[in-house]
């Protein structure tokens, strides 16, 4: 930046060699230089720790969110393991109910007729062990019920006990976003209160980041089409058929699902740095209502899993924060996945990415993560 005060002080002085030799007109020129650079300067160290404030914050969270997924997943593993020793219990109790109606509808008659009907005094013997082992047979029913309910019951006990620390790590998260709502609200005012120079500066910086993306994006295209082209000149008939499943998965899903990636191709884009606000515009122009707040409320609110294996058609997926922007750092950046490992979000422009390089980019700070916006399951 300091470079960028000295290249317009040397436009001003050398543009006009009169002007040059006017010192008032060169230490006004140098003034205002030095007090523009004094202020971005000021304010950049503001926003330096502001962004590192919220991120130190949005990391913390990151860590509640990643414990209260890892939480939720043993509630799903215990539960499954609830339900199978319940279908188990279940059986076993049939078969006592079974045998216990048996024995009490043969009451006593049973007995008699083993000791009328027998024909020696060995074969007496032998049939009363056969009874006593039907006995046992019974009581080791009694006993296995008895201890796959108390295993039941130690395993409720825990499921509670982790639903209760779930609760727990949600109300620490809701704290901590409360945190963040505040350190927003600081930034905001620090912005609202630039001067419009300054303004411009910080623009101008986003807009070269904007441009160094643009080109990266350019150079990834280039080197897709260079491979696709490729393959087609090695194999007209296996390219023909790699190109069409490419179409197929990237426009993958119907109903809302289709609507969603229909909405991404035909929305445009509403400016750079409002990521969230083309979110909103897709599902609204899909016909599922907007989805409200920056990227990092879509975040905090809805993308709860990094589990690649559950993200669909039509998620967002988010971070809170990402450190390659001043804005990113406070708001995070959020996009929509859109099938064939693809994402496409705004910067500026409409976007097609691949999903693991937009995570690999995002996510240096906390874990990116997808989910339903809105709460609304596009697959049901």
């Amino acid at each position: 930046m300091k470079t960028l005060f000295a290249a317009a002080g040397a436009a001003v002085l050398f543009a006009n060699p009169v002007r040059a030799r006017a010192a008032d007109a060169t230490d006004e020129t140098k003034q205002a230089l030095a007090t523009a650079q004094a202020e971005y300067e000021k304010v950049q160290a503001q926003m330096n720790e502001l962004s590192a404030q919220f991120q130190s914050l949005s990391e913390q969270q990151d860590k509640t969110i990643s414990q209260i997924e890892d939480v939720q997943g043993q509630i799903d593993t215990t539960q499954a393991e609830i339900d199978e020793k319940q279908a188990e219990l279940e059986k076993k109790q049939s078969v006592l109910s079974t045998r216990v109606s048996s024995n009490y509808k043969a009451g006593d008659a049973d007995a008699l007729a083993m000791i009328l009907s027998s024909t020696s005094f060995e074969d007496l013997v032998s049939k009363a062990f056969y009874v006593n082992k039907v006995n046992e047979s019974d009581q080791k029913a009694i006993n296995e019920v008895n201890t796959i309910q108390k295993t039941l019951e130690e395993q409720r006990t825990n499921l509670e006990s982790q639903k209760s620390e779930l609760e727990t790590l949600k109300a620490a998260q809701a704290d901590q976003l409360e945190q963040m709502k505040a350190k927003k609200t600081e930034v905001k005012k620090l912005v609202d209160g630039l001067s419009d120079e300054v303004k411009a500066l910080i623009a101008k910086r986003d807009d070269e980041i904007l441009e160094s993306a643009k080109a990266e994006e350019a150079a990834r295209q280039a080197a897709a089409a260079a491979a696709a082209a490729r393959a087609v000149s090695s194999s007209s008939s296996s390219g023909a058929s790699g190109v069409i499943s490419g179409t197929s998965q990237a426009s993958a899903g119907a109903g809302a699902q289709q609507r969603v990636v229909s909405a991404c191709g035909s929305t445009p884009s509403p400016g750079a740095g409002y990521c969230a606000a083309w979110v909103s515009y897709v599902f609204s122009n899909a016909g599922l209502g907007s989805v409200y707040g920056n990227a990092d409320d879509m975040y905090n609110a809805w993308c709860t899993s990094s589990d690649k294996s559950k993200l669909k058609v039509g998620m967002i997926i988010a971070v809170s924060t990402h450190p390659h922007t001043w804005a990113g750092q406070i708001y995070g950046h959020v996009g929509i996945y859109v099938g064939g490992n693809t994402v496409m979000d705004n910067i500026g422009y409409i976007r097609s990415i691949n999903v693991d390089q937009w995570v690999n980019f995002y996510g240096g700070t906390v874990t990116p993560r997808w989910g339903w916006a809105n709460g609304l399951n596009l697959e049901a």
